[in-house]
């Protein structure tokens, strides 16, 4: 296998992976570090509009219109951008809001739940689990569909991470690192309520960082699909597609999650952090 296509599979896996940090946080954290939070939300939002606008869209566009025309190749550009913004945007819509990973949610949260009061109180390491069935299966159901919802939000990202790493590993790997800040907080919103359903961190952790593979599964699911059919008006689309998604995901959820956790100026010195970043490593390596 090429070493490029190893590389993007790797950055897929890095940044899947990450629900991770998320559950650390969840479990060590008495408090959720909103001031953190609010800025690498930010950040990810400034690097995913800037590369989408400065560097993907502009590539799309080059790839259809030398394959088609300009008037074909920009409408078939545009086309897929606001196609990849629908895909992930049908995705969020038939998603419950409490089983959204993009709804914010804080380490403290189910402190405050009375239906999980009983293990919020617990000292020990391992919290005792509930005991009223009723409150049991609702929270065992809300675990399950958090960890389908998860899966189902990491999908398309992670084959906007490995697409973009195929055509430029710099640009994947801003992006990776990106899906990675976004996907700590994603960790924290599936541990929180797998934890005091079942009542074990282990558990929690296990089925957040399994949820996490969805990010390279999209990618190996999109390379074995579309590999054999790969040219240059397909990578066209889906670059384009991959713009999309990524300015849907910044301003419909990562700029908006920043803003909810308190600190509206930290997430705007974040976004433009991001761009800064990106920007100078894309001059960097002109």
């Amino acid at each position: 296998m090429d070493s490029t296509i190893i590389f993007a599979f790797l950055l897929t896996l890095f940044a899947g992976l990450a629900t991770g940090i998320g559950s650390m946080i969840a479990f060590f954290a008495k408090r959720t570090n909103t001031a953190f939070l609010s800025i690498s939300l930010g950040f990810s939002g400034g690097v995913m509009i800037y590369v989408s606008f400065i560097e993907i869209f502009p590539k799309a566009l080059d790839e259809l219109v030398g394959a088609h025309g300009e008037y074909t190749g920009t409408i078939y550009t545009v086309l897929a951008f606001f196609g990849g913004m629908f895909l992930i945007g049908m995705i969020d819509k038939f998603i419950p809001k409490m089983e959204n990973p993009h709804e914010v949610k804080f380490v403290e949260s189910m402190q405050n739940d009375p239906t999980t009061h009983e293990l919020a109180t617990t000292t020990t390491s391992e919290a005792a689990p509930i005991s009223h069935p009723e409150v049991q299966n609702r929270l065992k159901k809300m675990g399950i569909f958090m960890a389908l919802a998860i899966g189902i939000h990491n999908f398309p990202e992670g084959l906007a991470t490995f697409i973009s790493a195929l055509d430029d590993p710099t640009v994947g790997v801003a992006i990776a690192i990106a899906i990675a800040l976004h996907n700590i907080p994603e960790g924290i919103a599936v541990s929180v309520p797998i934890y005091y359903a079942t009542g074990s961190r282990k558990k929690a952790f296990k089925l957040s960082m399994l949820s996490g593979l969805a990010e390279p599964a999209g990618a190996a699911i999109g390379f074995l699909i579309l590999m054999p059919f790969l040219s240059d008006t397909v990578f066209g689309l889906l670059f384009a597609a991959v713009g999309g998604i990524m300015v849907f995901i910044s301003l419909d959820e990562l700029l908006p999650a920043a803003r909810e956790y308190g600190h509206a100026h930290h997430s705007m010195y974040g976004m433009v952090a991001g761009m800064i970043v990106m920007a100078t490593s894309l001059i960097l390596l002109m």
